[in-house]
C-alpha cells in the first residue's frame, strides 16, 4: 500500500508567539514526580547483553501495568501480548525458536518501569521488551534499555519528539492521530477548542503541540485543564468548561481518569450534541467502562475494530476466542499485537537477535507487518510505523463508526520537520521540556 504524508505547507506563525508559546510550554512541562528516569550519563559503556541463543528457546518480557490506575488500558495490551506470542509459537517461533515471556507489572509507577525494565534485561535476560503505555513509563524504560544495550517495543500514540536506537514505536506518533484530529475538525467549522488531560508528559507536550496547530487553523483555545493521572475529580475543571462553552473538547486523559472526567461532564449537563469530545486515550476497551454511555463523542485513532481490512476479521475471531480477551479489540491493543510481529521481521531479516544487526537490518528498509489495520512499513531511520488515520464516533455498542479516513497511510513525522508551522526553536523547547 503506497505511503503518503498528511501535511499542510503553511507560513511561520509570528516569531513573537512562537517565543511566547515555547515559554508557556517549558513552564507546563517542568519537572514533576514521576515524569521520567534520570537519564543516562553521556558517554557510559552499554552493560553486556545476557541472552541466551544456544536453546530451543528465546526470552521476551512484556511489561504492562496490571496494577493501578493503568491497569484499565494495559491489561488488555498484556493478554494480546501472550495471544500473539502463542500465534507465534504455533507457527515455529522465531528463528525456529519458541518465545519463553517473562511478564512483569509496571503497577502504574513509573520507578517501578525503571527497575522491573533491568531486571528483565540483566536477570531474567530477554531479547526485548514489549510493553508500556503513559509517555512517563516509556521515559523512565528508555534510559535503562540503552544503558544495558536491550530493545523496547512500545505500542502506544504519544507526543512524538522523541527516537532512540533502543526503542520501536508502533502506536502513532503526533502527525498521525492529533494532526488528523485537528485537521478534521477544522472541517468540521470548529472555531473554539478546550484542552482537557492527565498532567503528564504526554498532554502536556501534546496540547502545547495543539495550540500551535490550532493557532494556524484559526481555532481559538479557550481552556487547558490538567488533574494528576492518579486523580478522578474532574468537577472544577468541567465547571471551566462549561463557563467557556467550547465546539469541542480535545481530551488527552488517560487511564481510569477518564471515568472520573465523563462522570463530571455530564453531571454538569454538557452533552455530545452540545460539546462533544474528541479523545486520543478512550478507545473500545475503555468506553464501556466509563459509568456513563459516551454515544456521540469522538476519538482519533488508527484502528478501530469496524475497520473493514483483510486481516481484520480473522483478527477480531481469533481475539474473541482467546482464554482472556476482553472481547472487544483497540488501537492500543492491535498495535501491542503488531509489536510482537515486527520483532520477529526484525530479527528474521537479520538473521540474529543481536540488537545492533536487528538494527541494521531495519536501517536497510523493507521491513513490514500485514496487520489487522493493513500492511504497516517500518521507517529504519526512526523506528516508527506507517499507519493510517481514522476518526470515529462512538454509537450505541460502544463502537465506533469511522467518518473520516485519511487517503493512504501517513509516514511517520515524529519531530514534525515536514511541518512549516512547527519551526526548529520550538521543536528543541518542546524536546527540552519533555525530557
Amino acid at each position: 500500500m503506497k505511503a503518503t504524508r498528511t501535511r499542510r505547507a503553511r507560513s511561520l506563525l509570528a516569531v513573537p508567539a512562537l517565543a511566547a508559546a515555547a515559554a508557556l510550554v517549558l513552564a507546563g512541562c517542568g519537572s514533576r514526580a514521576g515524569d521520567s528516569a534520570e537519564p543516562t550519563e553521556s558517554g557510559a559503556a552499554a552493560s553486556e547483553s545476557c541472552i541466551d541463543t544456544s536453546g530451543d528457546t528465546i526470552k521476551l518480557g512484556f511489561l504492562n501495568s496490571l496494577t493501578g490506575g493503568m491497569a484499565i488500558s494495559e491489561q488488555t495490551v498484556s493478554n494480546v501480548l501472550h495471544m500473539a506470542a502463542d500465534e507465534i509459537n504455533a507457527d515455529g517461533g522465531i528463528l525456529g525458536k519458541q518465545i519463553e515471556y517473562v511478564q512483569e507489572d509496571g503497577a502504574t509507577d513509573w520507578p517501578t518501569f525503571a527497575e522491573k525494565t533491568e531486571k528483565l534485561l540483566t536477570q531474567d535476560c530477554v531479547a526485548a521488551i514489549f510493553g508500556g503505555w503513559t509517555s512517563s513509563s516509556r521515559k523512565a524504560v528508555k534510559p535503562v534499555v540503552e544503558e544495558n544495550k536491550g530493545l523496547f517495543f512500545y505500542p502506544v500514540q504519544y507526543e512524538g519528539l522523541e527516537s532512540s536506537p533502543n526503542i520501536y514505536y508502533t502506536g502513532a506518533t503526533t502527525n498521525q492521530q492529533i494532526i488528523p484530529a485537528m485537521d478534521y475538525l477544522a472541517a468540521q467549522g470548529v472555531k473554539t477548542l478546550f484542552l482537557a488531560g492527565s498532567d503528564y508528559v504526554f498532554p502536556r507536550t501534546a496540547n502545547a503541540i495543539i495550540k500551535l496547530y490550532a493557532a494556524e487553523l484559526g481555532i481559538e483555545i479557550v481552556g487547558e485543564e490538567y488533574v494528576p493521572l492518579d486523580k478522578d475529580d474532574w468537577t472544577t475543571q468541567v465547571s471551566k468548561i462549561v463557563a467557556a462553552d467550547p465546539d469541542f473538547v480535545f481530551n488527552t486523559i488517560n487511564g481510569s481518569s477518564n471515568v472520573g472526567f465523563i462522570k463530571a461532564y455530564y453531571d454538569a449537563g454538557l452533552t455530545p450534541e452540545t460539546t462533544p469530545i474528541i479523545s486520543v486515550s478512550i478507545a473500545e476497551e475503555e468506553a464501556p467502562a466509563m459509568g456513563h454511555e459516551v454515544t456521540g463523542n469522538y476519538a482519533s485513532w488508527n484502528y478501530f475494530q469496524s475497520l473493514g481490512t483483510p486481516n481484520n476479521p480473522g483478527f477480531i475471531e481469533r481475539w474473541q476466542a482467546y482464554p482472556d480477551s476482553s472481547g472487544v479489540t483497540s488501537d492500543p491493543m492491535e498495535a501491542a499485537y503488531i509489536s510482537l510481529y515486527l520483532y520477529k521481521a526484525l530479527a528474521e531479516a537479520a538473521g540474529s537477535f543481536d540488537v545492533d544487526e536487528i538494527n541494521a537490518a531495519a536501517a536497510e528498509g523493507g521491513i513490514t507487518v500485514d496487520a489487522p489495520e493493513g500492511v504497516v512499513t517500518l521507517d529504519g531511520e526512526n523506528h516508527h510505523i506507517s499507519k493510517p488515520g481514522n476518526i470515529g464516533r462512538i454509537n450505541a455498542d460502544n463502537q465506533f463508526d469511522i467518518v473520516w479516513s485519511s487517503d493512504g497511510f501517513i509516514d511517520p513525522d515524529p519531530y514534525l520537520e515536514g511541518y512549516d508551522w512547527f519551526p526548529a526553536d520550538v521543536r528543541d523547547a518542546l524536546v527540552a521540556a519533555a525530557g
